[in-house]
């Protein structure tokens, strides 16, 4: 069927964009462009669909732990325009990889 062919060509040209090369442990891809977003660490990602929501104090976000699985070398995956993140979400078993637009990130050093 030529919908599936279509659908793994294209997700391979999505991992090939962030440099990603599949092992062992592959999760499903969410698209997370619409949130602003911010990496604390390499611990968690937090992310709400208002600049001013990123702030861990505000409560009017979501957070997810970035997912470290021992068959990759790097959990996050920058490219020039967009970043993937393995987040799990500890809810209901929910693992995948979000992807976030750059000119939404706010910078680690920035406060709100």
């Amino acid at each position: 069927m030529n919908v599936i062919n279509q659908y793994f060509n294209l997700l391979k040209e999505v991992y090939e964009y962030f440099g990603f090369a599949e092992s062992y442990v592959v999760c499903p891809v969410e698209d997370h462009r619409n949130y602003y977003w911010k990496v604390y660490g390499d611990s968690h990602v937090v992310y709400a669909e208002n600049r001013e929501d990123v702030a861990e104090e505000t409560g009017n976000h979501y957070e997810a732990d970035i997912y470290t699985q021992r068959f990759y070398d790097k959990w996050i995956y920058r490219g020039e325009e967009f970043t993937m993140i393995m987040i799990d979400t500890h809810t209901d078993g929910n693992r995948f990889f979000a992807i976030y637009d750059n000119t939404k990130e706010i910078p680690a050093e920035e406060e709100n």
